[in-house]
């Protein structure tokens, strides 16, 4: 059995002028200007010859370090992610981002791209930061995209995904459902942002000289299902986007994670809805959702207009620190 999560986040409350799912999801990547971080990128060389970004943040070279997974189309210049990288090093502790294979200025070598169940970069990316600072506690952070990735691996290694603490944060965990919500009315925003931003990547890789075989069926895809069908399922192995979803779903590794794992959801967020989350008395001890009625996705705005505040970033920091600033034998 592991420590009690306990004294979860408090829930966020969104303020009145920022009320509803949508502004509190718009309004971070519309409006904010994200702290400037000083930054420093590592090649990773994976097992199959391709290669990934591994971006490092400022903080020290002691104490506790935290493994970050950016979101569908993100990298480590994303507002979410430099504004939790300053939050750690305030907090004096390190941050190291991975980028997702197509992911940040420089494409990997291969045709191959990124998808919600490919864990076997997450497992290279933790050993090699484990090599590199054995003695340091680390933890996991996924947002979106990248929380679904962080379930995944952590609910395919059970006792031996080496973090002491995982926080995820706005992960889908019924990925067809959420895409079907995606599809429909104000949510097709997102999406068309979404499909443009993996074209984007696309042409980079292409530009690069490495796109995968179906890159121009995947120029011509105008949703996320499509996309997923015309590339991200034939080019890893799976028999188009239904299957796709089903067998990368989240939702059915959350029983087998043995890491202590914090879920943060808001009830309004357009992408994942609350719905589609389990009940809380159907997660595991080793798995605890702190839901919101407001936030959004990837949102979780609060003060004012002219002064707003970014509620998850002091949050997982505070939540971080107290259960990774302890002697490594106590850390669950």
């Amino acid at each position: 059995m592991p420590e009690q999560l306990t004294l979860a986040p408090p829930r966020f409350e969104p303020p009145f002028w920022l009320a509803s799912g949508h502004a509190q999801t718009l309004w971070p990547a519309l409006v904010r200007r994200p702290p400037a971080v000083a930054r420093q990128c590592e090649r990773l060389a994976l097992p199959d010859g391709d290669e990934l970004n591994l971006v490092w943040g400022p903080g020290p070279r002691t104490g506790p370090l935290v493994l970050i997974l950016h979101g569908l189309a993100g990298s480590a210049t994303a507002s979410y992610v430099q504004g939790l990288m300053a939050a750690l090093a305030q907090a004096a502790m390190g941050s190291v981002v991975m980028e997702f294979r197509g992911a940040g200025v420089r494409p990997n070598r291969l045709p191959r791209f990124f998808h919600a169940g490919e864990t076997e970069d997450v497992q290279c990316a933790v050993q090699h930061v484990r090599a590199r600072h054995p003695d340091r506690p680390l933890a996991l952070v996924g947002f979106s995209m990248g929380g679904i990735v962080g379930l995944n691996w952590l609910g395919r290694l059970g006792v031996r995904a080496a973090v002491e603490q995982a926080v995820i944060v706005s992960a889908p965990l019924q990925l067809a459902e959420c895409s079907r919500r995606l599809d429909r009315g104000f949510s097709r925003l997102y999406q068309w942002a979404m499909v443009r931003d993996l074209k984007a990547m696309l042409a980079r890789k292409r530009e690069a000289g490495c796109p995968p075989p179906q890159a121009e069926a995947a120029f011509r895809a105008r949703s996320l299902w499509e996309f997923d069908d015309r590339l991200t399922a034939p080019l890893h192995g799976f028999d188009g986007a239904a299957d796709y979803y089903q067998r990368c779903a989240p939702e059915q590794r959350l029983g087998c994670i043995r890491v202590p794992t914090l879920m943060i959801n808001a009830a309004d967020d357009p992408f994942c809805p609350a719905d589609t989350l389990p009940p809380p008395g159907a997660l595991t001890p080793w798995v605890q959702l702190a839901m919101s009625p407001g936030g959004g996705h990837l949102g979780f705005v609060a003060g004012w207009p002219w002064r707003p505040r970014y509620w998850l970033e002091p949050t997982l920091v505070a939540w971080l620190a107290a259960r990774l600033n302890r002697p490594r034998a106590a850390a669950g």
